[in-house]
């Protein structure tokens, strides 16, 4: 990824990573229309037939990262290139006919948030995280691409917008970092479904506010979400990166030590082992790939010196199997209920 987090960190900005992978490691042209609202519009024939209930929404225009896109009917093979986007797409009643792969995961029907979604019908693979495979894009001739949780490049962006249209990041927001709101808006005006993405987010908004009214004492505390790549190497998330945003979101406070140590335009600060003092707070999320990470985590001498770890305040959560980590690491409107209702009951014994 280009910002939000470093090559070796990627596994982190992104909403599903896998550690292990991650620490080695570091995501014919058709006539279908030009991607911003000043480019002549082709041909979309194929498109209106059979307009459902939502054609007429449309015309519709979106801002994003690089001007504005009017989508003139109702998409119906959409591409998604954000990480995470496909998540709102699913929630809105479509099925992408491509996404991006993260690590070779190949997660799509595999979360127990999407699976019953995607059924059988999975996406074609069209690249790994900001890397896509432009032919592969063009040969699915989707009416629409979509990339909100991305760090799309305006070359890509204007390549892309030669084949569809294209809706790129949210403006105002640095790439990865703008809130699930923005993101799933944004998505569902380009899908010409408003009322239903409101719905969405507000049932979403309702479920954190009944958490917060069920805990008040976690708006008094202090949260911190880490992780561990490799031995002596730890990271932070800061106060953009979905996993924080999250626990915010449930109440908690988010240390701001963390934000002052990322550099510019990244979304997660590196430690080293004499640096995890910053991680000495009230609660503490460790998101980690196996038990072996933990250990490794527990049996260093400087974070047994902290007071959250020797107080019991440290909570070791698993990326997957259960998919935990993962849900709240994706944070859309799909992944939230499911990490609610797995992290709130971990959370309530940590006193």
């Amino acid at each position: 990824m280009s910002t939000g987090t470093r090559p070796v960190l990627a596994r982190f900005a992104r909403c599903i990573p896998r550690v292990a992978v991650a620490a080695v490691a570091a995501l014919a042209l058709t006539a279908c229309g030009g991607g911003t609202d000043n480019a002549d519009a082709g041909s979309t024939s194929s498109a209106s037939a059979g307009a459902g209930a939502n054609s007429a929404a449309f015309p519709v225009t979106v801002e994003h990262k690089y001007g504005s896109t009017t989508i003139e009917e109702e998409p119906k093979k959409v591409v998604t290139l954000g990480l995470s986007d496909q998540d709102a797409v699913l929630a809105l009643g479509i099925k992408p006919v491509g996404a991006v792969d993260w690590f070779k995961e190949r997660p799509y029907g595999k979360w127990p948030w999407t699976k019953d979604k995607w059924g059988s019908d999975l996406p074609e693979i069209v690249g790994e995280r900001d890397d896509y495979n432009i032919e592969k894009i063009a040969a699915l001739k989707p009416d629409l691409v979509i990339a909100q949780y991305s760090g799309m490049k305006k070359e890509q962006y204007d390549t892309l917008s030669k084949i569809t249209k294209v809706v790129a990041q949210p403006k105002g927001h640095a790439d990865y970092a703008a809130p699930w709101q923005v993101m799933t808006r944004q998505i569902g005006k380009a899908l010409g479904r408003e009322t239903e993405t409101e719905k969405l987010i507000s049932d979403i908004d309702a479920r954190f506010e009944a958490v917060r009214n069920k805990h008040p004492e976690w708006a008094e505390s202090t949260l911190a979400v880490a992780d561990s790549f490799e031995a002596g190497k730890y990271a932070a998330f800061t106060k953009t990166d979905p996993k924080a945003i999250f626990f915010n979101e449930l109440g908690f406070e988010l240390h701001p030590e963390i934000d002052k140590l990322a550099e510019p335009g990244w979304n997660v600060a590196e430690l080293s082992a004499e640096k995890l003092n910053v991680l000495d707070v009230d609660h503490l999320v460790w998101v980690t790939s196996s038990t072996e990470a933990d250990d490794r985590i527990k049996a260093e001498p400087l974070y047994r010196k902290l007071k959250v770890h020797q107080d019991k305040r440290d909570l070791f959560v698993p990326y997957q199997d259960p998919d935990i980590g993962a849900a709240f690491s994706f944070n859309t409107v799909l992944s939230i209920p499911y990490a609610i209702d797995e992290i709130e009951p971990l959370l309530t014994v940590i006193k």
